[in-house]
């Protein structure tokens, strides 16, 4: 008597194994798919994110009549950080959640808004936006524009750091600082276990086109499991309380 597959007749094994590899096709399919429409929505989005800029940049040029600024939105976009010398050039949005990261960089709230006096903190993903840190130098260019003008910073120093670490997003001591951080190693598959650091300063000769003078103020977050902050820009007395682990850079 033949056996069930000399008869042609697929075993419980072989049914198992077919099905198998269709359902992992399919898997794989659904996966790029996805990798491939997010690339696509973040290339899309950051040309409507630059072309908003460049409407509110000539908007700031007309004269209006003073009214209070509108209150910041998460994915509000605040400006371009350009690094000429790394080809890197970003939308920078307000926030650091999961879908303001996927289409750009973000600015960490609690601290100043990019081109104001204080430390001002920006993050981004070490697998997209951010992977040409990875080749910065000290004292390479990097610039900030957004509709107050054009802010030119000067990179200081680049390190590794514990995501628990606090010291990297302190107030700075000078007028107008800028750090940007992502999750490093850059090719680590997974979670990555620290964050990798870039510090500038703006020099004081730098006078930005079109900007107005920033007046203090005071931006207090409240503990939304993000960030704890109180900073107070313009002052002596400072205090900034924030967990780099906490940011959501880490993704994927």
């Amino acid at each position: 008597m033949k056996s069930r597959t000399e008869r042609g007749i697929p075993t419980r094994a072989q049914r198992f194994l077919r099905w198998s590899q269709r359902l992992l096709f399919i898997s794989g399919t659904l996966a790029l798919g996805y990798v491939g429409f997010n690339l696509l929505d973040a290339r899309l989005y950051q040309v409507s994110a630059k072309r908003s800029l460049e409407s509110q940049i000539q908007l700031s040029k007309e004269p209006q009549d003073a009214q209070p600024k509108p209150t910041l939105k998460l994915g509000d976009v605040l400006g371009r950080l350009d690094i000429p010398s790394l080809g890197l050039s970003v939308a920078v949005l307000q926030g650091t959640s999961s879908r303001v990261l996927r289409r750009g960089a973000g600015h960490i709230e609690g601290t100043p808004l990019p081109g104001e006096p204080g430390n001002s903190g920006i993050a981004g993903h070490r697998d997209t936006f951010f992977r040409e840190l990875k080749d910065i130098r000290r004292n390479d260019e990097i610039q900030l524009q957004t509709a107050n003008g054009l802010f030119r910073y000067q990179v200081d120093w680049v390190k590794v750091v514990e995501p628990k670490d606090t010291a990297v997003l302190e107030p700075s001591t000078l007028e107008s600082t800028l750090t940007l951080v992502t999750c490093y190693p850059f090719y680590f598959v997974g979670s990555a276990p620290k964050r990798f650091v870039v510090r500038a300063h703006r020099p004081r000769r730098d006078d930005p086109v079109h900007s107005q003078r920033t007046k203090p103020h005071t931006m207090q977050a409240r503990r939304n499991g993000q960030i704890t902050a109180q900073l107070t820009v313009g002052q002596s007395d400072r205090t900034h309380l924030f967990a780099l682990s906490q940011v959501t850079v880490c993704l994927r």
